[in-house]
């Protein structure tokens, strides 16, 4: 929760209000921190909590769902390049504010297919697991509704960032499934 209020732009607007400048400078690294420590106990659920199997894969099917978060992990190497790695991750605001480039809505390379392909990677990994358990479908469940409604809020803030540019993108791009057009508005 608190690594969706820190994603809005209020957030950032707040930050910058009570620490001025340096905040900017921080803010991406605080926010990436708050979201992987937010995260590490629903990860640690399965692992504590008693649990019974659902299904298991058996080979050579098991291949092809590792082959699929290959793809997965292929997909988020590749997006989080084209957006920056160190902007990202914050490195780059912090280590060198004056080289960070003001906000530039990303449209090529895999974002022509998909608006969200970090999370479309996401998705694919944890749904991909050839051992589903009572536990990790739990948490499954929880992961995809989180992404969606995050993929939302996110796309919210970037049509207040990018205005007609975002509408219009947003239109001609699915958001997390490539190739899967809305049907064109009558009228």
């Amino acid at each position: 929760m608190a690594h969706s209020l820190l994603a809005s732009l209020r957030a950032k607007a707040q930050a910058r209000r009570w620490f001025g400048p340096t905040a900017d400078r921080w803010f991406r690294l605080l926010y990436n921190f708050i979201a992987v420590v937010t995260l590490l106990p629903v990860l640690i659920l399965p692992v504590i909590l008693i649990d019974k199997e659902i299904y298991s894969i058996p080979m050579p099917w098991t291949l092809i769902l590792f082959a699929g978060q290959a793809l997965a992990v292929v997909i988020l190497i590749v997006g989080l390049k084209q957006t920056g790695i160190s902007a990202f991750a914050g490195i780059r605001q912090l280590f060198a504010p004056e080289n960070v480039d003001p906000p530039k809505l990303v449209t090529g390379g895999l974002y022509r297919y998909m608006r969200h392909p970090l999370y479309t990677a996401g998705l694919l990994f944890i749904w991909l697991i050839p051992v589903m358990t009572w536990n990790l479908l739990a948490i499954n469940l929880g992961l995809t509704a989180y992404i969606i409604i995050g993929a939302h809020f996110e796309e919210r803030k970037l049509q207040r960032e990018f205005g007609e540019a975002y509408r219009a993108y947003k239109q001609k791009t699915p958001m997390l499934i490539p190739f899967l057009r809305r049907p064109a508005a009558e009228g």
